[in-house]
């Protein structure tokens, strides 16, 4: 047989009963888009979180105070709660270790905030120093950032995320010169942050940034840190100075053994493959999960098949009769699956790239389609076009062509 003629049958077989070769291309249909959408959605996700911590600053190292027992809560909220570093300790890391570009350490508490507008709004106060912009790799809208001279005076300067401005005085204002009030004291506007994303208590944009001392005389009252940012010049010294800021804090400290150490320092790097690991199988797992409406939609193409076989038993003895091989049926009836397939493949993959994009569009979750998900969605449906097909098509080409003329 012919290919153009395998077409053709195939073409003729698959109209002759439109609705149930509709159905069945169906099935493929919803388990290809689910496929597709559940894997662009863990992708997105791995995306998303790869971005906010890279977009905390290049070479980074947090030093986070607590031990490293703690470690889990304090890089989901950002900061560590313990009060075991000091500014002396940040200090001392600048002079003493070489390889380091710049250091950022800082304080944090959640305050209400309020303008003489009325308006007001709970969120992230972080006392910063001068070089912070640069290690967060921190970009301003417009205005300028808290400078050395500032810190020393201890001004009363902030500079402002973007949501944090939509919140006190709405979409676009221009909020450079305007006075907001942190607990008893009145703070200045000097600048407001390009967006960065992010979302809840961790939100980069939902934030307001002040001197550092003026923090800790007038909020926390102590001299402690929340944490200590260390950007390395080279990537490839972040072991070797995440090793020696270890060291001098446990002598700074008097701890001796490192497994008691009141600190923790963390590698950007590490939480990234991390995360990037435990992202991956969370797309697996939602792929697998979708991957059953696969196995369905491919037992609907081995029963339609099935179906179709005993139905066509008559003309399946008269091929044979006049001629047609063993092959040329098994042929024919696997190219009929494999069609299915194919076609609910194709519509399949358009529509499960429209639902990432839509999942995007309406409830902001960042969704990623990549070539290697949409060929690993063809080859899946190719290969349930084969699997499933192959029995039927085999049970048809091993019919006696005497006894398929005789059944009724």
């Amino acid at each position: 047989m012919f290919f153009s003629d395998l077409l053709q049958e195939t073409q003729f077989a698959l109209s002759a009963n439109k609705s149930r070769s509709a159905l069945t291309i169906l099935g493929i249909v919803i388990g290809i888009a689910s496929v597709i959408s559940m894997v662009a959605i863990g992708q997105g996700a791995s995306l998303d979180i790869k971005n906010n911590f890279q977009s905390l600053g290049a070479n980074l190292l947090m030093v986070m105070p607590g031990s490293s027992r703690n470690l889990g809560s304090a890089a989901r909220s950002g900061f560590g709660s313990a009060t075991t570093l000091v500014l002396s300790d940040a200090q001392a890391i600048q002079e003493q270790i070489k390889g380091i570009a710049a250091i950022a350490p800082t304080v944090s508490s959640r305050q209400q905030v309020k303008t003489n507008q009325g308006t007001n709004t709970n969120t992230n106060i972080y006392g910063v120093l001068e070089d912070y912009a640069a290690v967060n790799n921190l970009n301003l809208a417009s205005g300028s950032f808290i400078n050395a001279s500032q810190a020393e005076r201890l001004s009363k300067v902030a500079v402002v995320g973007p949501s944090t401005r939509d919140d006190l005085f709405g979409e676009e204002v221009d909020p450079l010169g305007q006075k907001i009030r942190i607990g008893s004291l009145e703070f200045t506007i000097i600048g407001l942050t390009q967006s960065k994303g992010g979302s809840g208590f961790n939100n980069a944009d939902d934030v307001i940034y002040i001197p550092l001392n003026v923090a800790q005389r007038y909020f926390t009252g102590n001299d402690a840190l929340s944490s200590i940012n260390v950007q390395v010049t080279e990537e490839k010294q972040m072991p070797m100075v995440q090793q020696e800021i270890i060291n001098l804090l446990l002598a700074r400290h008097r701890i001796s053994d490192a497994a008691s150490a009141d600190f923790s320092v963390i590698n950007q790097t590490d939480i990234i493959s991390a995360v990037t690991e435990a992202t991956g199988t969370m797309t697996l797992l939602l792929a697998a999960i979708a991957g059953i409406s696969l196995l369905v939609g491919g037992i609907g193409i081995m029963n339609m098949m099935l179906t179709t076989v005993t139905e066509r038993t008559k003309e399946i003895g008269l091929r044979k009769s006049l001629g047609a091989k063993n092959r040329d049926i098994n042929n024919q009836f696997l190219a009929e699956a494999v069609a299915l397939t194919f076609i609910g493949g194709v519509i399949g993959i358009v529509l499960g790239w429209a639902a990432a994009a839509l999942i995007t569009k309406f409830s902001g979750t960042t969704t990623l389609v990549t070539g290697t998900s949409i060929l690993l969605a063809a080859s899946v449906a190719a290969g349930i076009g084969i699997v499933f097909g192959y029995y039927p098509a085999l049970r048809a080409s091993k019919l006696n062509p005497i006894e398929a003329l005789r059944y009724e």
